[in-house]
């Protein structure tokens, strides 16, 4: 990676905020409303083209394409394999999480109502936007043995990115992707156990892994591990061992789909969820950062300015990071409208250099900026503000730490 070790460089975890025509387009398609295929292709060739060289623009060292041609990052997946059969059910009446929703049941309601329209732009009709909000979901079905089937859609998206990339001189570049821990459609007859299906998972998943790392970017595996706050396996509140042994079985399989694939190029982002909620049921660092570490990555992304995160840069005071392995830390949050200050920007990235050394850190963000068309977490404004102080504290953090 260019210019790792020489200075502080900066990165992002890979959703960004969708331009106002191409979220139209999106929310049309959720809504199933028509939408001509080939306007919407040119449009998302457009916006890929903006937001690569936008993140040129306000200094952003290893970019990604936003994630635009995808309507959220969940569900993009489900298209791109063979085997599930999506079964229309009841809309979604907003976010499902149990333990939030029992200690802070009202706060919980309210953000529920009012979360997914906070920040999508004015001129995009309302009507439309709740159109997509009532729209029946899917329920996924496992009809066949799972193979890969997305090599159309992925290559749209490898070609938008590198034509993009075209006579900018970034560090590098990186495409994040699900990881095999998807547990919706494991109902059926085609696999005997809940493992098989993980497995079944990976390998579909390391065809996608793998033609990204070929085209000549970073795979990035963006997905948290089981987390207190989830339905695991259908248990609504799992004990800290079944959350254990779930999670170790789950990079298994994310070592499995990652064979082959040198872990230089490999980014895992470990994600706490990104909602603007209290976090309170945030598993501590300090308690899985041995699962994280066996996951056949070169890179470690990690909340790091989340407020319920930002102390745990002293795990790695006690935690030795293997030699070859770089943090990526949340310096700026996704999560508020206000613009961390270089100086704040510039001290956080110190703390983790003191720590794990200034030749493996990474100035990133805590989780994506827009997940999905209903997931925005902030003004489009304020994002590029965010990352363009994150340059600017990065400079002055590789000023302290090579002067």
């Amino acid at each position: 990676m260019k210019g790792l070790g020489e200075r502080i460089l900066t990165t992002h975890v890979g959703s960004l905020c969708r331009p106002a025509p191409l979220l139209e387009m999106v929310i049309d398609q959720v809504a199933g409303n028509p939408v001509d295929e080939a306007a919407f292709e040119a449009e998302v060739a457009r916006s890929v083209k903006y937001v690569v060289d936008k993140q040129a623009e306000v200094g952003v060292d290893i970019p990604s394409d936003g994630e635009f041609s995808k309507p959220d990052f969940g569900s993009y997946i489900t298209r791109r394999l063979g085997g599930i059969e999506q079964v229309k059910t009841a809309p979604s009446d907003g976010i499902y999480y149990p333990q939030l929703s029992e200690q802070f049941p009202n706060f919980m309601k309210q953000y529920a109502a009012m979360y997914r329209e906070m920040w999508i732009p004015p001129e995009i009709p309302r009507e439309k936007v709740h159109a997509a909000m009532n729209a029946p979901r899917s329920r996924n079905v496992l009809k066949a043995p799972l193979y890969y089937a997305g090599y159309e859609e992925l290559n749209r998206d490898l070609t938008n990115f590198g034509t993009a990339l075209a006579g900018h001189d970034f560090a590098d570049a990186f495409v994040p992707a699900a990881t095999p821990s998807r547990s919706d459609a494991m109902a059926g007859e085609i696999y005997a156990t809940g493992k098989d299906y993980l497995y079944a998972l990976a390998d579909a998943m390391h065809e996608e892994y793998k033609a990204i790392v070929d085209a000549g970017y970073m795979v990035q595996l963006d997905l948290g591990l089981p987390s207190r706050n989830q339905v695991l396996y259908g248990k609504t509140n799992p004990t800290d061992k079944e959350l254990r042994d779930a999670s170790l079985e789950q990079v298994e399989a994310y070592n499995h789909a990652l064979r082959g694939i040198p872990p230089e190029r490999v980014r895992y982002h470990m994600c706490w969820g990104s909602m603007n909620t209290p976090h309170t049921t945030d598993v501590p660092l300090k308690e899985i950062y041995d699962i994280i570490l066996k996951i056949n990555a070169g890179f470690y992304s990690i909340e790091g300015a989340n407020p319920r995160h930002e102390h745990e840069w002293m795990v790695w005071k006690d935690v030795k990071l293997p030699d070859d392995k770089v943090l990526i830390p949340g310096i700026v949050s996704h999560q508020t409208n206000v613009v961390e200050h270089p100086e704040l920007v510039s001290w956080r990235i110190q703390n983790y250099a003191s720590v794990v050394g200034r030749e493996r850190v990474i100035a990133g963000t805590d989780c994506g900026f827009s997940q999905g068309w209903s997931m925005q977490r902030v003004h489009e404004e304020v994002q590029w503000a965010k990352l363009k102080v994150l340059a600017e504290g990065a400079a002055l953090a590789t000023k302290a730490l090579w002067n």
